[in-house]
């Protein structure tokens, strides 16, 4: 007969009320000292860890909780750190810790990258020369912790060996085994000494294993399990994966590990198909993600249910964990806020809080046979929403349909629009231009609070907001910037700003989810259909445009990032809400260009995180992500110049989808990288127009000008300097006024130093 128990994989850091990110930043800002920081944070981490208990949670993660990101910290606890930031070996202080992070005077910042498939972001490990060695267990640490606080017998989470190499760089596939034979002694010892401590259980977290792994791969899986298994015999891994299904399914389930966990939402039909064709291996447990832990949706515990019980049946009798397809880190904390959303639509949300409530009702129910009250709360939720007329808007489904019958491309190629344009705007050459955000200040986020709140009238709002624009094109055409853009103080997030503006939205009071470091975000709810309503931003960019002689460039966030960037309804497939979003942004597009704004600028960095993680699987989703963009930008005159921008990821690998866009220019990361993602066209021709940001936005400090010279050199060897554009890595929404200033003037006058080389 199969146990069922109840577990969880991971909580959110952030804490209700964002505790854990104010913390950070007040000490960064020296408004508290380090003692205090770690008072602040084990108060968080510990009511986290009784949340879970109270929720009656059978196994409760501990070690998932961060000063910042679990990826750095594994890094640090083996002491892998970059030779730039001179650590001299033992622990390592936390100032080195933000240091990688955030970069300091005399450090870039390492590389920040997308985890898998999800908007979090984790710092790369930079693996280089120095030796590993541990500096803390940290596992060790959190266990020894939440048993002598708490009485908790928790489980350790620890990254995979695996997924950390995966994730870091360094160093070649070749050198990849011996990496491996320099870190696999030491997470060795790390378990040894859980092991002795009286640890029964620990969460190897592996999502590298549902990207496609090789047979090469199999076999370094297999050293590293088999190792494991022989020199620390009395401890049982969960070897977790989580995301999409797994690959190489009887390899993976055959390692000596005692239990695999599986993600039985988002690779549902492949994971059980593998179930039902090969089995589960006797005497291994399973670890069921039935319950989703990327979307706020209230499950149909009913369907979960049966699953199941089917699960019983196909792992004849093997033991079975209810848990999330994934840690609780990318929902929000509680949905018991929300009061101020319609009834239909609140009753249907789940945050983790109300996730663990799941999770506990399904295994209570299958141990008892006896079906919790929480199910037929969770159906009939579900079906008030699918009734709602939001979902059932007949004029979207129908423009939906046409839309797929229709082209989706500009009325000329590039060679033809490129000459109207150069004609047109008469830019210099290496033109600058910035992503399109300025420094929020606190000054901004009070007004924004302050109307609100209703203490402030539209028109004082507006008044403040012109304000901010004006100041802000004087500064621009101070700097020397050539293409202009008006700033977007009236935007707290760029899908935020656009989802409060388009019927089918929903926004929450308390839905803030970690995106990287201490960036929070409130992602939008896409509940219902999506439409237009009304113009969006013309009112703000038409005003900036009268202040300039100069192209003011309107800005816009594209259908894919929008959708991405959302809690996403799960009634529909993702294609056609995306289609949607995209068919009212070519609505705004349209009421831009019929308002004399003529540079566009539609923003799509979070089109690589939508990819499958397996390769195969990247063609189906590209091709309908391009036709979305293409649907909201193909109906513009050839002289208007629609632009585009993206960040945080590798780009050689989707070039020609990046080119299938038709842009006439694009920005992109690099400065971050380290000037890495210029390989990616010292390899593939780009035709188009194209601007390497020069310049980290993420790090405090004012980069030298040699950095970015050194940058530019670099890319127009490869790059055509006709269609070579001088920006920053993203938007300065995050940044200081001084620094802001000072950087876009060392990057102005780097462009000014290859145009004076030039006239030369």
């Amino acid at each position: 007969m199969s146990k069922i128990i109840s577990g969880n994989l991971g909580y959110p850091r952030i804490g209700q009320q964002r505790e854990w990110k104010k913390s950070i930043e007040a000490f960064w800002s020296g408004k508290i000292e380090e003692s205090e920081l770690h008072e602040r944070l084990t108060d968080i981490r510990l009511h986290n860890l009784k949340l879970q208990k109270d929720k009656g949670i059978d196994i409760i993660p501990v070690g998932d909780f961060t000063y910042y990101d679990h990826v750095l910290d594994t890094a640090v606890m083996f002491g892998l750190i970059p030779a730039r930031f001179e650590f001299a070996g033992s622990e390592v202080p936390l100032t080195t810790y933000y240091d990688i992070a955030r970069g300091n005077k005399g450090a870039a910042a390492s590389e920040m990258t997308k985890w898998f498939n999800t908007n979090y972001h984790y710092i790369v490990p930079e693996l280089g020369s120095r030796k590993p060695e541990i500096t803390v267990n940290k596992p060790l640490v959190a266990y020894r912790e939440a048993k002598e606080k708490l009485n908790i017998e928790g489980r350790p989470v620890l990254l995979g060996l695996y997924t950390f190499l995966k994730l870091s760089k360094g160093f070649d596939n070749a050198g990849l085994d011996g990496w491996i034979e320099q870190l696999l002694p030491l997470y060795v010892q790390v378990l040894r000494e859980l092991q002795e401590a009286g640890v029964k259980w620990v969460q190897i977290d592996e999502p590298a294993l549902v990207t496609s792994v090789t047979a090469e791969d199999l076999g370094r899986l297999t050293l590293i399990y088999d190792t494991i298994s022989r020199e620390v015999p009395e401890l049982s891994l969960l070897l977790q994966t989580y995301f999409e299904a797994l690959s190489s399914y009887e390899g993976i389930v055959s390692l000596p590990v005692a239990g695999i966990g599986l993600d039985l939402v988002h690779g549902l039909n492949e994971n059980l198909e593998a179930l039902r064709r090969y089995g589960f291996p006797s005497g291994k447990t399973l670890g069921a993600g039935v319950i989703d832990g990327r979307n706020i949706w209230r499950a149909d515990l009913y369907r979960q249910y049966e699953l199941l019980q089917e699960l019983t049946k196909l792992t004849q009798g093997a033991d079975i964990i209810v848990q999330p397809s994934c840690s609780l880190l990318h929902v929000p904390v509680s949905a018991a806020a929300e009061i101020s959303l319609q009834p239909e639509l609140k009753d249907a949300l789940a945050f983790a809080e109300e996730k663990l409530e799941e999770i506990a009702a399904l295994s209570r129910s299958v141990s008892e046979g006896k079906l919790d009250e929480l199910f037929q709360k969770n159906r009939k939720s579900l079906e008030s929403l699918s009734a709602d007329p939001a979902r059932n808007r007949e004029n979207v489904t129908l423009a939906v349909e046409q839309i797929l019958l229709q082209p989706s491309e500009r009325k000329s190629e590039f060679s033809v629009r490129k000459s109207l344009q150069k004609e047109k705007w008469n830019l210099p050459f290496l033109p600058t231009t910035t992503i399109g955000s300025f420094p929020q200040s606190s000054e901004i986020r009070s007004a924004r609070q302050k109307w609100r709140k209703g203490e402030w009238s539209e028109q004082q709002y507006d008044q403040f907001i012109s304000e901010q624009i004006s100041q802000w094109i004087t500064l621009q055409e101070e700097i020397g910037l050539d293409v202009l853009v008006h700033g977007e103080f009236e935007r707290t997030d760029m899908v935020e700003f656009f989802g409060e503006k388009l019927p089918g939205f929903a926004f929450t009071k308390g839905g803030w989810v970690q995106s990287y470091g201490t960036r929070c975000v409130k992602p939008p709810v896409i509940y219902g259909d999506v439409d237009f309503d009304a113009p969006m931003t013309v009112k703000e960019t038409e005003y900036a445009q009268s202040l300039t002689d100069k192209p003011v460039k309107g800005m816009l966030t594209g259908p894919i990032t929008i959708l991405n960037w959302s809690f996403v309804r799960s009634d529909l497939p993702r294609e056609k809400v995306a289609y949607q979003i995209a068919l009212a942004l070519r609505k705004e597009v349209e009421a831009l260009e019929q308002a004399g704004i003529e540079m566009i600028q539609v923003d799509e960095p979070a089109l690589r995180e939508g990819l499958p993680l397996k390769r195969e699987d990247w063609e189906g989703y590209l091709e309908w992500a391009v036709k979305a963009f293409r649907v909201s930008t193909s109906t513009v005159q050839d002289t208007t110049q629609i632009h585009t921008h993206m960040c945080y990821c590798e780009f050689h690998d989707i070039i020609d989808s990046i080119q299938a866009l038709d842009a006439d220019v694009i920005s992109i990361e690099t400065s971050r990288s380290h000037g890495e993602l210029v390989h990616s066209f010292e390899e593939h021709t780009y035709p188009l127009g194209i601007g390497l940001g020069v310049y980290d936005i993420h790090s405090p400090r004012v980069p030298a000008e040699e950095e970015m010279i050194s940058m530019v050199e670099r890319a127009l060897k490869v790059l055509d300097p006709e269609l070579f554009w001088i920006n920053p890595d993203c938007g300065l929404k995050t940044r200081g006024l001084e620094e802001t200033v000072s950087s876009l003037k060392i990057m102005v006058s780097v462009a000014n130093h290859f145009r004076e080389k030039v006239a030369n």
